[in-house]
């Protein structure tokens, strides 16, 4: 056969045969192309579902031209679609729209429904929402399952807060830690954000926003009963703000909810069911977080090496987040020391020194990469399974 096809190029004319070297050249490199755009949009995030709950992966603080944003509505869908997001909301700033000279547009409620037009070949929640933007205090929050984005354009914020409230929204205090309102970065709980948690106006907090992670904002989530939140507050494209080719993620809300519904996610952040996930920490409660890490994690026993008294246990990790344990239980390891990774969607081996076997069969791990409040991590005791 080989030699039939070398007789054929012989016979062709030089024109021919280029002609020829272009068309296999071309069908190579639509093929190689085809095959890194699959890999490309190989970066749907992957979270399991805890004991009566789904886990919803959502971003609820986005933008685009329609109010401070580099891109079109239509953008933010392909962005959350290949990144496997259940929901998201479009968030434009109500006051603030530096675009207006070239995007006028009087209805704030635009983006939200070009957003629900692009997303209806897919299976993405869009979340009508909106940005109140106001100096610190309050500072800018977000409303969330509103009717109107219109009727919250007022200029005392204890007035747009209630139109908010008349809707039916869940709010949240947006980025309280933003040193261009808070030159310290330290969030604090005012006279009016008091009076707009006692009201029932405000309901949750970023403690994740973009690029920073607060501690303190945490701290204050815990004492005013407020949802913990994280979001990307993206402006430009998420592929770049968090480098996605070399394997970073975007900041998102992961919400446990009954089911996959608006509706549903509504009761879960208005139940407090949600961790926040950012550079491969989680953060929120403790009941949450020790539900997610659970689902995650698995142990399974491969049984002693040989005659010896050395059990040798396998780590499997189903989720995407990568797992930092450190050992608290009465046994110390034979080829890791107290500290070992689980990388995402992978496992480890770990080696224990014990005579008996391992009582009730369970290990006690402290989640080094899970944060339950300002420097504490929660301790968590995973079954092991022959």
């Amino acid at each position: 056969m080989v030699s039939i096809i070398l007789n054929k190029v012989k016979l062709m004319s030089v024109s021919k045969i280029i002609n020829l070297v272009f068309y296999i050249f071309s069908i190579y490199l639509l093929t190689y192309s085809s095959n890194a755009i699959g890999q490309e949009n190989d970066r749907k995030i992957e979270f399991p579902d805890v004991p009566g709950f789904k886990t919803l992966k959502c971003d609820f603080h986005i933008h685009t031209v329609f109010s401070d944003g580099s891109v079109w509505p239509n953008i933010r869908i392909d962005e959350a679609v290949k990144d496997g997001l259940d929901a998201i909301s479009l968030t434009e700033h109500i006051e603030y729209q530096p675009h207006s000279d070239d995007i006028p547009h009087p209805d704030r409620n635009r983006s939200y429904h070009l957003g629900k037009q692009y997303a209806k070949p897919f299976d993405l929640i869009i979340v009508h929402g909106a940005e109140i933007t106001k100096d610190l205090p309050p500072g800018h929050a977000n409303a969330l399952f509103i009717n109107d984005a219109n009727t919250l354009d007022h200029d005392d914020p204890l007035t747009a807060y209630r139109a908010a409230a008349a809707q039916g929204a869940f709010v949240f205090w947006n980025h309280p830690n933003w040193i261009q309102q808070k030159e310290d970065g330290l969030p604090e709980i005012t006279t009016l954000h008091r009076q707009l948690i006692d009201e029932g106006l405000l309901h949750g907090i970023e403690v994740v926003n973009d690029l920073t992670y607060s501690e303190q904002a945490l701290e204050l989530a815990k004492e005013n009963g407020l949802t913990i939140m994280g979001t990307s507050d993206i402006h430009g494209l998420v592929d770049w703000q968090y480098g996605l080719a070399e394997g970073g993620h975007r900041p998102i809300s992961l919400v446990l909810a009954r089911e996959r519904s608006e509706s549903s996610i509504k009761e879960a952040l208005m139940a407090g069911r949600s961790i926040a996930w950012f550079n491969d920490i989680l953060v929120g409660l403790e009941a949450n977080v020790s539900l997610l890490v659970q689902s995650c994690l698995s142990l399974k026993s491969r049984g002693f090496i040989g005659p010896s008294s050395v059990e040798e246990i396998i780590i499997s990790n189903n989720s995407d987040a990568h797992f930092i344990l450190r050992n608290e239980s009465l046994f110390d390891f034979y080829n890791q020391s107290d500290i070992i990774n689980i990388p995402p969607h992978g496992e480890t081996l770990i080696q224990i020194l014990t005579k008996n076997g391992i009582p009730q069969k369970s290990i006690k791990f402290e989640v080094l990469n899970a944060v339950t409040g300002r420097q504490t991590h929660p301790s968590i005791d995973f079954q092991i399974s022959n």
